[in-house]
């Protein structure tokens, strides 16, 4: 198992690199959408259905929605002098009232739940509300500033990258080594309060370099090391939406996808919480 997932981390980590930093804005949004696509495959099971047809509907859904944005967005009408276009702004704002409810339905789970645990409508929606933003957060940061500097759009998608990822790090370490209070145990047992706290200790390292990296302003570190701070939180609810959403389902992996790793969805389930937020503060206060 190990070898399997060492060997998968080392054929995607290159080509996810490459598409970052060398695809075109369009080609970027094409490949993203792929992946999307796929997350959406995966996430037709979590919510009951097991038809291939139907599957691929729900999978064809998700990503014509991307596709639809992308034709009605042109990539340079996704910032229009400093300013993001009206539908983007809608829908990032859409993803932070989601994550907010999905908050609520993590601290109640199992009660409450009765209605949309029998719901495939509900739970397509959710996925829906979970997927879409995500592409659409990740393609607002790539082209930021793109006109001035090509790669400032990909500096910010590594920096949530890079925090979100040392948090899982941390968070895998004190959680072992520390682990005593349980975080959610009826959404996902394995997850501890001080593992999270650990996740957003280790994360505070990345935050601290891109303050540097950034020459941020000595007056607005406090709102750097907030949203930096929220983002890495909020990655740890995407986490564990993902797994109330399995545990529903009766299933352990999103699918199979990924030697050795899983599915799609158990790889990005942090980045779906991580990337809307940070995206949403970014063009509220920070852009």
């Amino acid at each position: 198992m190990l070898k399997q997932r060492i060997i998968t981390a080392l054929i995607l980590a290159p080509l996810a690199l490459g598409a970052i930093l060398f695809l075109p804005i369009r080609g970027f949004e094409i490949a993203f959408a792929a992946i999307v696509a796929l997350g959406a495959w995966e996430w037709a099971n979590l919510t009951g259905l097991t038809i291939p047809l139907l599957k691929s509907v729900y999978t064809a859904l998700v990503s014509g929605i991307c596709v639809a944005l992308s034709i009605l967005v042109p990539v340079d009408s996704v910032w229009v002098q400093g300013e993001l276009a009206p539908i983007y702004e809608y829908i990032l704002w859409l993803a932070a009232i989601w994550w907010l409810v999905s908050l609520f339905l993590i601290i109640a789970y199992p009660r409450y739940s009765l209605l949309w645990r029998t719901s495939v409508f509900l739970r397509g929606i959710f996925g829906l509300l979970t997927l879409v933003p995500t592409w659409v957060a990740v393609v607002v940061l790539r082209t930021s500033l793109f006109d001035v500097d090509p790669l400032y759009g990909a500096s910010l998608i590594f920096y949530v990258l890079g925090i979100v990822w040392a948090a899982d790090v941390g968070a895998f370490f004190v959680g072992v080594k520390f682990g005593r209070h349980k975080l959610r145990p009826n959404v996902s047992p394995g997850k501890t309060i001080e593992g999270l706290l650990g996740g957003v200790g280790a994360s505070f390292a990345i935050i601290a370099f891109a303050a540097m990296h950034y020459q941020v302003d000595p007056s607005r570190i406090w709102l750097h090391v907030l949203v930096g701070g929220l983002t890495v939180a909020v990655s740890a609810l995407g986490d564990l939406n993902e797994s109330m959403f399995k545990r529903c389902a009766g299933c352990k992996d999103s699918g199979n996808l990924l030697p050795g790793h899983g599915g799609i969805l158990d790889r990005i389930d942090s980045l779906t919480a991580a990337f809307p937020i940070f995206a949403f503060c970014y063009v509220m206060w920070m852009a």
